[in-house]
């Protein structure tokens, strides 16, 4: 693939120095270390690149297909991305599904393939029935995208309903197979993809959710996420360039000092720093969760100017693709390859891929100010455009149906510019709201009575995965069970301030539990009695913003109806919460 660059015009940096003093944000190496060296064992042989362009597409070498992952085989057996772009959707849409389970070919395109296009079965839940997970770079939402995807799952019924994602993203339930090649034109004719969206592919671009109206941000990043997903998936008419990675990889682009993007779990984050009074990114690395190994991603000692962020992605992509661990899948994310090549060895295979081999060092002007308290979105915010708000309003656990979704898209008409943003928090933000119309958008019945812009301290951070409702990998049930034990220890203990719980059904970490306050990641365990029963692993002590830190494992094993007392105890003890007395716990 030729290398590509896109430049955008010279952006006017805000004053940022203006109530704090800036420092540095970890995104360079510190300097009393030496770089590391490429570990001495790296032969030449092992970094052959492992795959090769076939037919416009990147497969395997013949050579390195020993002791591959299931997945890995079936690419090879049939290339994922032909049933877009080559139409295979179309045939199998129509194949009825007791004659799809009677081939492995096609079984392995419902269960495996059909991913790369967004679309995953659950097949043991919901036979039949498919999870549609969009692109939405930057979590910017239209009216008309949001009122199409409601008329989908609408159709659906009680199959139905919708997610906000902890990837700032759309995913819709109930999908039926025979539907899905109507479904992707309808999206294409709103400006929305499906494509590359799930499996061995770039995951959805992650920015800033108030880029361009926030009155303390660093750089708008819904360009930047717009340039990087159409650029993946070449304008959503599919790229297979980085449709066979060795796993999933994610990506983001950090405009505020309140690190909403949480730079530190993506693969590839670009944290704005000037360099010789010009604007653009220092590169942090690596960051990622699996059942096996969480990491945060760590300095690339690299810089790129602001605008010609692609070739690095590109590089790195590329990287990965070629020289990437293709066996066990608990080890084929990419911090496994900076841990065998030494982030300098790393870093040295990504100049080789970048044009003229050459990639700046890190800037010491990082323009992120690490003692900047994270701020909440909840409720009336002033925007930098005068005389404009946004209005944060609160989705529990980020579940929506399909009316919901009509509403939404009817406030953000009547009240905004029809435009919602997602937030990795599970939560919507709606924008361009003139400040005389704020009193009459709050008074709406959606605002009052279920989505509230000022909700309870401990729903503020309330996140889940899908759970064992719909997702075929959950051993527990998360979503309405986060929402029961969070009401039932409010009843029990008052906070002054949020405590961000979060909830996950299985290792895999979806619900981001290490990042929590308090975690729960899903597991089978034994009660008081011997008896088997759904359980959780707990984890404390995870922090998002300036001062990232992974959280801990507490307790392992706890039953899922021994969790409040558990929860209410490290609330007193580590949180400042404080008892209800008993007359206030029976109301």
């Amino acid at each position: 693939m030729e290398s590509i660059s896109v430049k955008f015009l010279a952006t006017s940096l805000p004053n940022c120095t203006t109530r704090f003093k800036s420092s540095r944000l970890h995104a360079i190496p510190p300097q009393t270390v030496a770089p590391p060296k490429s570990p001495a064992n790296i032969g030449s042989d092992r970094l052959e690149p492992r795959v090769e362009e076939k037919d416009g597409y990147f497969v395997l070498k013949e050579k390195f297909r020993q002791g591959i992952s299931p997945p890995e085989k079936a690419k090879i057996e049939k290339e994922p991305m032909k049933l877009f772009m080559e139409n295979g959707i179309e045939k199998l849409a129509k194949i009825p599904l007791e004659e799809i389970e009677k081939s492995k070919i096609s079984k392995d395109d419902i269960d495996i393939r059909l991913k790369w296009l967004g679309l995953f079965h659950r097949r043991k839940h919901q036979y039949g029935r498919f999870m549609m997970r969009l692109k939405l770079p930057n979590g910017v939402s239209t009216s008309a995208q949001t009122r199409y995807l409601a008329s989908v799952i609408k159709k659906y019924g009680k199959d139905g309903c919708a997610d906000v994602t902890t990837r700032q993203n759309w995913q819709i339930r109930g999908v039926v197979l025979p539907d899905v090649p109507e479904i992707l034109k309808g999206l294409e004719a709103v400006g929305l993809t499906s494509l590359q969206s799930g499996m061995d592919n770039v995951r959805n671009p992650v920015g800033n959710p108030l880029a361009g109206i926030d009155p303390h941000e660093i750089i708008d990043t819904r360009p930047y996420n717009n340039l990087l997903s159409q650029f993946i998936t070449a304008n959503s008419r599919g790229n297979p360039a980085f449709t066979n990675l060795p796993r999933k990889w994610n990506v983001c682009v950090i405009g505020s000092h309140d690190l909403y993007e949480h730079p530190h779990i993506n693969d590839l984050a670009y944290m704005p720093a000037t360099k010789n009074g010009r604007f653009g990114f220092n590169i942090l690395v690596g960051g990622f969760f699996s059942p096996k190994r969480c990491a945060e991603a760590i300095p690339l000692d690299a810089w790129v100017p602001g605008d010609d962020i692609l070739p690095i992605c590109k590089a790195i992509l590329e990287t990965f693709r070629d020289l990437g661990f293709r066996g066990n899948r608990q080890k084929t994310r990419m911090m496994w390859l900076i841990d065998e090549l030494g982030i300098e060895g790393f870093r040295e295979e990504v100049v080789k891929r970048m044009p003229r081999l050459h990639l700046e060092r890190a800037s010491s002007e990082d323009l992120i100010q690490s003692n900047w308290e994270r701020r909440d979105y909840f409720g009336v915010h002033p925007q930098k455009q005068k005389g404009y708000s946004f209005i944060g309003i609160h989705i529990p656990v980020g579940r929506v149906q399909a009316d919901d979704m009509d509403e939404l898209a009817r406030l953000a008409d009547l009240y905004g510019s029809g435009e919602l943003r997602l937030t990795v928090e599970q939560n919507i933000i709606i924008p361009n709201v003139e400040n005389s119309k704020i009193k009459a958008l709050l008074n709406e019945p959606l605002l009052r009575d279920r989505f509230f812009p000022e909700p309870p301290l401990l729903m503020k951070g309330l996140v889940a995965c899908t759970g064992n409702q719909f997702c075929g990998q959950a051993i527990i049930e998360t979503k309405a069970r986060a929402l029961k034990v969070t009401e039932e220890v409010q009843r029990l203990v008052s906070v002054t301030r949020p405590v961000r719980m979060h909830w996950t059904g299985c290792p895999n970490s979806c619900g981001q539990v290490q990042v929590a306050d308090i975690g729960f990641m899903g597991c089978m365990t034994r009660n008081g009695e011997g008896k088997v029963v759904e359980g959780a692993d707990v984890f404390v002590g995870g922090r998002i913003g300036s001062d990232s830190h992974l959280g801990d494992v507490y307790k392992k094993g706890v039953p899922c109806d021994d969790l409040v007392p558990l929860i209410v105890d490290l609330l007193v003890k580590k949180f400042g919460a404080v008892p209800r007395d008993r007359e206030e716990s029976e109301d």
